[in-house]
């Protein structure tokens, strides 16, 4: 069984219960400029986990493409990926435990036809905060599930909470037994050494978590799922790695017959990592030296390095995305109509890191000569350190030159250092999902309103071409991306901020309207990946001047934003402008 047809029976079963198949957000978050990527098929859902209306109903299922950033540099062993598929199922305030699990097992059971014995399962053990979900574990028990099948965790494997504070509750996971001998008399489903491997998550919304720490119960119980795509496919077909499944082959066949060396790690590396930036840059991702766009540049430099490593001519690139599109246009249609610009940015950004590359060895022989100097045998981790994260040598590279000149270096103080940043990335990254999920202060709620206002001001004074490509809000200040081919003049800025500031004053009401995206498109929304939104859509309207898709939440009148104030216009990457602004009240 193909990964397109496991997502095609996923959505067909659970159309069949009675729910509504929604598109998959984008990777790039429309309007949730906290977040870098969507990292989760909840991620877009939050506002109807928290009570809102879904225009689809009650009952949603999809598939949802999803990029997690903090284990990049695991990349390259048998199981991290940057970029994955989830499959979900959705009850807002629906169905709960018992025909979630129900539904669960036959999908498992009868669709995917695994056989009982090969499935696990876990619940929560209960705590001070929830009881022990006996609940749980006596239904899986009436579907079929064998009693010494059914394991009891703690917070730490059974509890499912996105950030620090939110919705949140205990949840059951289901394992596949891989055949795998046990790593001892204890081996079970938590002990990750390799014998059972996590297939699915339902998740039993029920709580929300305070900022204090406390829990509170939701307005409604919800049921929120999740199954990997990559990771069951390669269990359906007995693989040892996604790598070794119809989505990466072709790509890691050609590897092979291009390297001179045959080095695993290092295929497996261009492979997720070609993967992984041809779906962002698809979704309309571009290089930049900040937050996403840094992102998509670090996949293809590490690309870059490791097709260098496998002494691959570089010219060769332009082929293996050929390849690559042509793999998995199937499943992923947006590939072949993007097919240009995701070989143009690619190949680009390429050609910048090997002059990056010509840079570092520069810094490199600089370092050497001063070692030379100093009498110093060993070059330190701070030095190490620096080519890497200034110029992207990496350490390795460092090391193989070192050596051919009689050095070492100190990789344990580079390590050191590389954790520390790694850490700080980590902390990064929590705290834009945090935001995301739960930022809705009312200053953050005036600078995404006046968002919109800037975008109508631009098309006024720039031209009706200019789309917002991406957005950043703190409570302290905003920053948009748009579409733009030149350096805004002074006069541009000063009619732009008087434009928005002129509709402040207004005092323009907001209004908000569910209409199909049909209706939308006619009555002139703007709207970025319209194919991406559900049949029915959520329209924010400020006045007459502004009309967006858009999830909210906004303010109710424009007299509540204060003065627009644009304190810097800069480049974000080719095409593309940015405006940091601030409001004063």
């Amino acid at each position: 069984m193909k990964a397109i047809d496991i997502r095609n029976k996923y959505l067909k079963f659970f159309e069949n219960h009675g729910h509504k198949i929604i598109p998959s957000a984008p990777l790039i978050p429309e309007n949730d400029p906290s977040v870098l990527f969507t990292t989760a098929g909840m991620q877009p859902l939050v506002p109807y986990l928290l009570g809102k209306k879904h225009p689809e109903g009650t009952r949603l299922a999809d598939f949802q493409k999803c990029v997690r950033t903090v284990d990049i540099d695991e990349v390259g062993d048998n199981r991290h990926l940057t970029y994955f598929e989830m499959l979900g199922n959705w009850s807002l305030g629906d169905y709960f435990k018992e025909e979630s699990i129900k539904m669960s097992f036959e999908f498992l059971t009868n669709e995917l036809h695994i056989p009982i014995e090969k499935l696990f399962v876990t619940v929560f053990a209960g705590d001070s905060d929830a009881p022990r979900d006996e609940e749980s574990a006596s239904i899986w028990q009436k579907v079929g599930m064998p009693k010494d099948h059914i394991y009891y965790f703690g917070k730490e494997d059974n509890w499912w909470i996105a950030g620090e504070t939110g919705p949140c509750g205990p949840d059951t996971e289901m394992f596949y037994d891989t055949g795998k001998k046990p790593c001892g008399q204890n081996c079970n489903p938590s002990c990750g050494c390799g014998k059972y491997v996590e297939i699915w998550n339902n998740v039993f919304m029920e709580y929300y978590k305070k900022e204090d720490g406390t829990y509170s119960k939701l307005q409604q119980k919800n049921v929120d799922t999740g199954l990997g795509l990559e990771r069951m496919n390669m269990l359906l077909q007995g693989k040892e790695t996604p790598y070794d499944t119809e989505i990466f082959m072709p790509i890691m066949e050609k590897l092979k017959t291009l390297a001179k060396c045959d080095e695993i790690t290092s295929r497996r590396i261009v492979a997720e990592h070609l993967r992984s930036s041809m779906m962002i840059i698809s979704d309309g991702g571009r290089p930049s030296n900040v937050d996403r766009g840094y992102v998509l540049r670090r996949l293809i430099r590490r690309m870059t390095r490791h097709l260098n490593k496998l002494e691959i001519d570089l010219n060769e690139l332009s082929n293996l995305i050929d390849l690559n599109i042509d793999n998995l246009k199937q499943i992923y249609p947006d590939l072949e109509k993007n097919r240009q610009t995701i070989k143009q940015i690619i190949i680009e950004e390429k050609d910048k890191f090997v002059k990056t590359l010509i840079h570092g060895e520069k810094e490199f022989e600089k370092a050497i000569i001063k070692m030379k100097n100093d009498n110093v045998k060993t070059i330190d981790g701070q030095t190490v350190f620096k080519l890497y994260d200034t110029y992207g040598f990496p350490p390795e590279v460092t090391k193989d030159l070192a050596n051919e000149q009689g050095y070492m270096i100190n990789m344990e103080e580079f390590q050191k250092l590389y954790k520390e940043h790694q850490e700080k990335s980590r902390m990064g990254s929590v705290q834009k999902f945090k935001g995301g999920l739960a930022d809705e202060s009312q200053e953050t709620i005036c600078y995404h309103t006046a968002t919109h206002l800037l975008n109508a001001a631009l098309k006024i004074v720039i031209n009706k071409d200019v789309h917002q490509k991406g957005s950043n809000i703190t409570k302290e200040r905003m920053r948009f991306d748009f579409s733009c081919d030149h350096k805004l003049t002074e006069e541009e800025k000063k009619k732009t901020e008087d434009l928005v500031n002129k509709w402040i004053q207004q005092n323009l009401p907001v209004s908000i309207q569910e209409m199909k995206k049909e209706e939308a498109i006619k009555s002139g929304a703007e709207c970025m990946f319209i194919e991406k939104y559900p049949d029915i859509v959520t329209v924010y309207s400020i006045g007459e001047v502004s009309k967006e898709l858009c999830g909210g939440p906004h303010v109710k009148n424009t007299s509540e934003l204060g003065i627009f104030k644009i304190k810097k216009e800069e480049a974000s990457s080719a095409g593309v402008r940015r405006i940091k602004a601030v409001l004063i009240k």
